[in-house]
């Protein structure tokens, strides 16, 4: 850069470029030495890293973003050009026309809730300073070109200066009152002339981002803004996207509409953002807690079923009994193990389960806790959900198409929880299977062709039509067709039948809950699982645990699978390679509950005991109850052993399995 332009420069812009080359020399390099000159490069900095080294001006970057990030991007410029001077002979650097500064405020004071407020929460004291925010992106515009910013030139001094669109204006171009010139003698000229050719072209999307629904509290509507993507920030978050925006709130004029009052919509114009998927799951479980578990199942390694059973009776611990729909839930949650073969084929790690039961079984209060105590998720309902229900949908905005994510896109990485399963529109009943199975939504809509990520446990509640007829098939009690049934790795059915001894029970429970006293001395061994620790633990064991299958385990559901496949007729017989994935992921489900990293024959039987609750004919156990009225058992190692000698009596038949005892 020649001399004069040099003290031209504010001085602000020196000390910017002293600090990137001073910080950032590793990425102005790489930058030199790519080979398209025409690209807008990203040159990433840390707020708190400038904070250390400048504070000043850390503080005039927050307070005053609109001036200072422009310096910013300036001294990058300078800075690049510094770097390709001293670059060796051997690496010769190619000039680039647009680098651009993205802060990250990560680790800094600027995660303050001031600072980075819900978006339901923006208020006018955020307009021009550097603000962050977090949600999920529910609509991605296309991608567009922008008339940005272009040169004018003093007809007194020849003084060439930029001159920036204004957005509140509708990109409208107002030139300063005198000439903006640098210099120690001020020109105070008034005629400026554009020069031809000088208008910088930008890539520009809109996308629309929403405050997660998890934080919010009851009754409270999720708020959304739209924001303003350009250059390198563009293309590169999608529809269904956890993402945290750093950027300038301004506003613009909303469209102009017949009969309808012109208003300034907020809006935040992107300079750092940053896709959160990955972190998705994360949740902070601290050291003491890891140690806890270790000594829990220590305390219970003699029998290991009833420390399984005090960590189910902190499931939904509202609801009386339920033990099959508990330990449902908890096997849903924590799911198995993803398979990728070498051709690239996906089978899906996560788990579906479906309730269907009668009005008042508690199918609603297992979906809630079941939201609860997962990181991420979404509750809806078939007919309650956005225009772009369950799946996805196109939605016209402002004469332009656009993609608006539905539940189970939002839902990506986490749970959702659907109602009334039964109500659900034509549309997603045509969706869905793809999202349940491959994990992915296809989308052909008003020209938009994509696909979306769809990574998501479904837990389904629907009531029977009509009254519930055990002599006919689940397609047709529930009005959901077979191949929509089969995606469900557990379907339980809660039957309010007359039970007086149940009833009993159960109205006793109800009547004892205001006197803890007279509650059974069982219930103290959940105490050590309150909502925070069970949410802890689930999370753990999920991500820390890759249970393997041992050959015991493969030998019982290998010919536990082939014998449903030789009773099983017509539509049955064609859905039971879907219930030996279901079969191995449920095992490794139990693996992990278990605090293990092996599925053993324990696992393997219950997830078949699992798989006949689901059933309405059996082909195991003779009589398979309703999972209403299954109860936590005093001894439940007792138990699994009369359990496991009748499923291993009926398998005897095959010659790869040796009887009970040589197994042991």
């Amino acid at each position: 850069m020649d001399s004069a332009a040099t003290d031209e420069q504010p001085a602000h812009v020196k000390d910017l470029a002293a600090f990137l080359i001073r910080h950032h020399s590793d990425q102005l390099r790489a930058i030199a030495l790519s080979q398209d000159p025409k690209l807008h490069y990203p040159l990433y900095v840390s707020f708190a890293e400038l904070m250390d080294a400048d504070p000043p001006l850390s503080h005039l970057v927050f307070s005053q973003p609109i001036e200072y990030l422009r310096f910013f991007d300036e001294a990058a410029l300078w800075a690049h050009k510094v770097t390709l001077r001293d670059l060796d002979g051997f690496d010769k650097g190619i000039k680039k026309e647009f680098v651009h500064v993205r802060i990250d405020i990560s680790g800094s004071p600027l995660e303050c809730p001031e600072t980075f407020p819900s978006i339901g929460r923006v208020r006018v004291k955020h307009r021009g300073i550097l603000l962050t925010l977090k949600g999920t992106v529910i609509r991605s515009g296309a991608i567009k070109m922008y008339e940005g910013e272009r040169k004018y030139m003093c007809q007194k001094c020849k003084h060439e200066f930029l001159v920036y669109p204004e957005l509140e204006s509708r990109n409208s171009i107002k030139l300063p009152s005198y000439c903006p010139t640098q210099r120690s003698k001020p020109c105070e000229g008034n005629k400026f002339t554009h020069l031809e050719g000088s208008i910088t072209c930008h890539d520009y999307q809109e996308i629309k981002i929403q405050e997660s629904t998890h934080v919010l509290g009851v009754g409270a509507i999720p708020r959304s803004i739209p924001v303003i993507l350009k250059d390198d920030l563009v293309d590169i978050v999608k529809a269904g996207d956890g993402v945290i925006v750093t950027g300038i709130l301004t506003a613009k004029w909303s469209p102009d509409l017949k009969d309808v009052r012109c208003d300034l919509d907020p809006i935040l114009i992107a300079n750092y953002i940053r896709r959160t998927n990955a972190l998705k799951s994360e949740i902070d479980i601290p050291d003491d807690a890891i140690v806890k578990f270790k000594q829990f199942w220590s305390d219970f390694k003699d029998t290991p079923l009833k420390g399984r059973n005090a960590i189910l009776r902190g499931i939904c611990p509202q609801v009386f009994g339920l033990f099959t729909v508990k330990l449902a839930v908890a096997l849903t949650l924590i799911g198995g193990v993803q398979h990728v073969d070498v051709s690239g084929t996906r089978v899906r790690g996560e788990s579906h389960l479906l309730l269907v039961g009668d009005p008042g079984t508690g199918k609603s209060q297992f979906l809630k806790f079941a939201a609860k105590l997962s990181n991420r998720s979404v509750i809806t309902t078939g007919l309650g959900s956005t225009s772009a229900g369950l799946t996805v949908t196109a939605v016209k905005d402002g004469g332009e198409w656009m993609l608006e994510a539905g539940a189970l896109v939002l839902a990506d990485g986490g749970l959702c929880c659907i109602d009334e399963f039964d109500s659900m529109r034509e549309h997603d009943r045509a969706t869905i299977h793809e999202a349940m199975e491959q994990q992915t939504i296809s989308v052909a809509k008003a020209g938009l062709v994509t696909t979306l990520s769809t990574k998501t446990i479904v837990f389904g509640a629907t009531n029977p039509k009509g009254q519930y007829d055990p002599d006919q098939s689940l397609s047709i009690n529930t009005a959901l067709s077979g191949p929509l049934l089969s995606r469900f790795d557990i379907v339980l059915v809660l039957l309010d039948t007359k039970n007086p001894e149940w009833d009993g029970v159960v109205s006793s429970h109800i009547l004892s809950e205001g006197e803890p006293d007279k509650g059974n001395h069982e219930e103290d061994l959940a105490n050590i699982w309150p909502f925070s620790m069970l949410r802890r633990y689930i999370h753990f064991v999920k991500g820390y645990f890759r249970p393997v299958l041992t050959k015991e385990a493969e030998m019982v559901i290998s010919n536990y699978y082939q014998l449903q496949r030789r009773s099983a007729t017509g539509n049955a017989a064609r859905t039971t390679v879907r219930m030996l994935e279901s079969l191995i992921r449920l095992a490794q489900a139990h693996a992990r509950l278990m605090f293990r990293n092996e599925v053993t024959r324990l696992d393997a039987i219950t997830a078949i005991l699992c798989i006949e609750s689901s059933m309405t004919t059996s082909a195991i156990v003779d009589s398979v109850g309703n999972a209403l009225h299954s109860n936590f058992a005093e001894n439940p190692d007792l138990e699994y052993a009369k359990q496991e000698r009748l499923i291993l009596e009926k398998l005897r038949s095959f010659d790869e399995l040796p009887d009970t005892n040589s197994m042991q």
